[in-house]
């Protein structure tokens, strides 16, 4: 199975496309879609939406997995975060790739064993799980790797092809 992970964002989106078995999982490709800052909402929107239908069409992921929002408390930033996620969901179902959504709890979780993780600690089972040379950069790109592979562990499985009948 082909899955492609993201970490929504307005600024940077990242994304990370693995193969995986259920168990073993390799890396296809990986980065990031970043919009330039002071440059209108409705540009920047688009320019996500295009990289992302690119990305989509050179690896053809069976699914794709995307974070949940968190909101902190910056409410502003939130927002069009959110706006961001909205224009993701959309390529994703314009194109036809099924969608799964997973907290950070969730992918910290399946991939470090313990949902309460640090980031480093994350990256660091990323980096191992994956045989990467070295960690993923930014930190987003590696969000949505361990995002993909959270979706390896979790929903391929046959208690989630059961629930998601």
């Amino acid at each position: 199975m082909v899955i492609l992970g993201i970490d929504p964002g307005l600024a940077t989106v990242g994304w990370g496309v693995i193969r995986s078995d259920g168990s073993r999982h390799k890396a296809l490709a990986y980065g990031s879609v970043v919009t330039p800052a002071h440059t209108a909402t409705e540009k920047r929107l688009t320019s996500i939406y295009s990289q992302l239908e690119a990305i989509i069409k050179k690896y053809t992921p069976d699914a794709m997995a995307v974070e949940e929002l968190f909101f902190n408390t910056n409410i502003t930033t939130g927002i069009r975060v959110a706006e961001a996620r909205g224009v993701i969901l959309l390529c994703a179902e314009r194109m036809g790739v099924k969608i799964y959504e997973y907290t950070p709890l969730q992918v910290k979780q399946s991939v470090v064993g313990y949902g309460r993780a640090e980031k480093k600690q994350v990256i660091a089972m990323v980096t191992a799980l994956l045989s990467l040379q070295e960690p993923p950069k930014p930190d987003d790109t590696a969000d949505a790797l361990a995002i993909a592979v959270c979706h390896a562990h979790t929903g391929i499985s046959r208690i989630s092809a059961y629930f998601n009948k």
